[in-house]
């Protein structure tokens, strides 16, 4: 074994050897006395959109029993810019039902993940998905991965019509090249000759883009716009800022690497917001895209998982050294993008000097522009079931039966019910409250921009709970901001039960990430972060750490109550205590607040 082939780490070998993402994937599913796959399936199935997992609730029982424990499967779609018609999400309902645990949830990344999914379904689940003509494909894995626009019909202008045309010509362009897809999951062949096609081949199709090892981590991509930045465009291992001339698309201000995910306990790991590289002109843009994705996929760090992702080259090389590489790609990126060589003058412009300046999460009835209504419909964690009184799921399932012809899905873990006739908008209303669905005035600020990750029982990384806890949690803070008089204000919620960061709490007002659990008592302890924003450009700070689940929300009243006595006109939350400082806030807290001065308090 080489020098080279020492420092890259056991996955970059799966890949190599997979036979552009074949593997022994189709023989592991046949072997269903186990709900078990192999390391190496396992890593391969996350290209094909599925996560291999088991019900944590359920471990130590089995395990007394001696059985094996409840292995199943997470399906995720790729669904670019959250696009989705009634009859796909009816299809999705109905495949939740039937092959799943009969829930659906709504992702971060306008995304829909099945959970519950065993072993001999997930054939049938993949398959079917794509049935309804959508795709796992590119859902997971180390590949461009689900590729997030602003999801809102607008259409008093183009300019989201525009944004969501390029999100579908992007993820178009991001796609493998391999039929490994669709020879495992949808060629209408029996499995013994499905399984012949596939792992009998001996050479991998030719991948310009990504190569025969792919990306070396998940690489995402969203598009946004400067007023409103629904997308957290600087979350993104690469965003696109669209700057438009009235109706007209100047081009992209383009970032490069941002990314949530840490380990705490390992200092050369941390969150980021993008950094502003570039503009690019629209006949530009997918040059530019390959040219920064082929950088990271060569010089991305392909021996050490967690500082493989794009942010971490941007930190070690500096944004203009980073610049100067992908100027020194573009040729080789023209090439795939069949433009001209030369096409693109070097060096790159510099941004644009347009900027992130709001953010809306579209909620609520709004007129489309069209003469058509849309509705955005808060779901709580994005989980959509039936439970108690809240039957979400049959309220949505009538709704798509006829009355809702379209719909997207926000990064907020919402959805949009779109293109509504105006005649149509009292029976959606009346459907809705005889199903115990809430409408996003009977709901307060604070639960409105909340949001968790799924955590326990499904995911393997998860070490506290998230999901599960938030609403009772929210119930708490919600009566804290109200006996305070801040039951108006509006600010950022979001829990994830890991560092890893899938709600995107590092850049939220108020972020809660799960850090350990007490051995004794069981109860999960978090870590608090305060001083991100509602617009998403500013990452927040340490408040607390490792607080007890039952002290969140006592650990931040104090942080209320300074905001309320300390803050400036019109101030937001986030605003005031990235200004007054963590510090003089935990001061307060401890009942020690400092003297005031005009550079900490105006």
């Amino acid at each position: 074994m080489s020098e080279q082939e020492v420092k890259r780490s056991k996955v970059e070998f799966i890949k190599e050897e997979s036979v552009g993402l074949r593997g022994k994937i189709l023989t592991e599913l046949a072997e269903t006395s186990t709900g078990e796959v192999s390391g190496e399936t396992e890593r391969l199935l996350k290209f094909h959109g599925t996560y291999h997992q088991d019900d944590r609730d359920l471990r130590k029982e089995r395990k007394k029993q001696g059985l094996e424990i409840a292995y199943s499967f997470m399906v995720r779609n790729r669904i670019p810019g959250g696009k989705i018609t009634a009859g796909q999400f009816l299809g999705e309902l109905q495949i939740a039902d039937e092959l799943g645990n009969q829930t659906l949830r709504l992702t971060t990344r306008q995304s829909i993940q099945l959970h519950g999914v065993v072993k001999e379904n997930l054939w049938p689940t993949i398959n079917r998905i794509n049935q309804i003509h959508l795709s796992t494909q590119s859902a997971c894995g180390d590949v461009a991965r689900n590729v997030c626009c602003c999801p809102a019909p607008i259409r008093f202008d183009s300019r989201r019509d525009q944004l969501q045309a390029w999100a579908d010509k992007i993820a178009d362009h991001v796609r493998p090249k391999t039929n490994a897809y669709r020879e495992i999951w949808i060629e209408d062949l029996e499995s013994g000759e499905r399984q012949k096609l596939v792992e009998n081949r001996i050479e991998a199709e030719d991948e310009p883009l990504y190569g025969k090892t792919y990306m070396p981590r998940k690489f995402k991509i969203g598009i946004a716009l400067p007023e409103d930045n629904c997308i957290d465009v600087y979350s993104h291992d690469l965003g696109l800022l669209a700057v438009f001339d009235g109706d007209l698309l100047l081009g992209f201000n383009i970032s490069v690497g941002g990314g949530m995910g840490t380990t705490p306990s390992n200092k050369k790991c941390f969150p980021a917001l993008g950094k502003r590289l570039a503009f690019a002109k629209p006949e530009e843009t997918l040059a530019v895209i390959s040219a920064i994705m082929m950088v990271e996929r060569d010089f991305g760090d392909r021996a050490d998982r967690k500082q493989a992702r794009l942010k971490y080259l941007v930190n070690s090389w500096g944004i203009e050294a980073i610049k100067a590489k992908v100027e020194e790609y573009l040729p080789q990126a023209e090439a795939l993008c069949d433009l001209p060589n030369g096409a693109i003058a070097c060096p790159l412009p510099g941004p644009h000097p347009a900027e992130v300046t709001g953010h809306d999460d579209h909620m609520g009835w709004h007129p489309q522009g069209d003469g058509k209504w849309f509705l955005g419909l808060p779901i709580e964690n994005g989980r959509v079931h039936d439970s108690g009184e809240l039957r979400l799921k049959s309220a949505l399932r009538a709704l798509f039966h006829g009355l809702v012809p379209n719909a997207r899905l926000t990064m907020q873990q919402n959805i949009l019910l779109c293109d509504v006739e105006e005649a149509n908008k009292s029976e959606i209303n009346r459907i809705l409250a005889d199903h115990g669905v809430a409408m996003v005035e009977q709901m307060s600020a604070t639960r409105r921009h909340a949001y968790a990750c799924p955590a326990l029982p499904t995911c393997g990384l998860a070490v506290t709970e998230s999901e599960r806890v938030l609403p009772a949690l929210i119930d708490e803070i919600e009566r804290d901001v109200a006996e305070l008089g801040l039951a108006t204000e509006q600010f950022t919620i979001r829990m994830t039960g890991c560092p890893n960061g899938c709600a995107r709490p590092y850049n939220a007002d108020i972020g809660l990430v799960g850090r350990s659990v007490d051995g004794k008592t069981g109860e999960g302890k978090y870590t608090i972060f305060l001083g991100g924003n509602l617009i998403s450009t500013r990452l927040g700070i340490i408040y607390k750490d490792l607080v007890p689940l039952s002290r969140v929300a006592s650990e931040l009243k104090p942080a209320f109550e300074c905001f309320k006595l300390h803050r400036q006109t019109d101030e937001s939350l986030g605003d005031f205590m990235a200004r007054y400082g963590v510090e003089a806030i935990q001061a307060f807290a401890n009942d020690q607040a400092p003297e005031l001065s005009p550079t900490t308090d105006a």
